[in-house]
């Protein structure tokens, strides 16, 4: 899975030049977090939440709200933003991003080609994206299965045994700790008590089968 496959597209940009009251204003519309900061076409930097807070002056102050926001409203947003963004490209691997954040203790990534802002990755679109690789919305039952044995070949006779039952496997990820080895398989078309005990049948460890209540 690539970023561009989850990002948000052609994102709303300001730039530097404009105030900061205004890219209140726009988040507050938009829902916004964060917005990349341009110049023409070019990346310069980032704004958020955090930034603004951290760079304007609490209520705490002895500054009148008139004067709060007549402060935010002649500030500009090139004096509060990140001017340093770390950034990705829109062809890179999702977990490189994922990776990147962790890196970095940020929430989100802006991608760009060169240095042209095509979309922005954030830490939502990542959970996002593994809740859709393990299929948790998807109907069937989730099958946790220990591997004692890792060996060339399992995945084969696992998913030969879900096909012996014209069972559908719509997910399916592999989890290794030490010397433990998990594999965790979604399928549908199978009733699951009938799938469980085949799998046991042919010397598996089921660790969990888990069945959407609403299916």
């Amino acid at each position: 899975m690539l970023v561009k496959d989850r990002m948000t597209a052609n994102p709303y940009c300001i730039r530097k030049d404009t105030s900061i009251s205004a890219a209140l204003d726009l988040m507050a519309e938009r829902d916004f977090h964060r917005i990349p900061v341009v110049d023409g076409q070019e990346l310069v930097g980032l704004v958020t939440e955090g930034t603004i807070a951290e760079n304007t002056p609490s209520k705490a102050t002895s500054l009148s709200v008139y004067e709060l926001n007549y402060l935010l409203a002649k500030s500009t947003v090139e004096s509060v933003m990140i001017k340093d963004v770390v950034t990705i490209h829109p062809d890179a691997l999702l977990e490189e991003a994922a990776v990147l954040m962790r890196q970095h203790d940020i929430g989100c990534l802006v991608v760009t080609e060169g240095r042209k802002v095509v979309g922005i990755i954030t830490q939502n679109d990542i959970f996002e994206a593994f809740i859709d690789l393990l299929g948790y919305y998807e109907e069937g039952s989730r099958y946790v299965i220990q591997i004692t044995e890792d060996k060339p070949g399992v995945l084969a006779d696992l998913t030969g045994l879900f096909f012996d039952e014209t069972a559908q496997i719509t997910n399916l990820a592999v989890y290794r700790k030490d010397a433990q080895t998990d594999v965790v398989i979604r399928a549908r078309g199978v009733a699951p008590e009938v799938m469980k005990k085949l799998l046991s049948d042919h010397g598996y460890q089921v660790i969990s089968v888990l069945t959407r209540c609403d299916q």
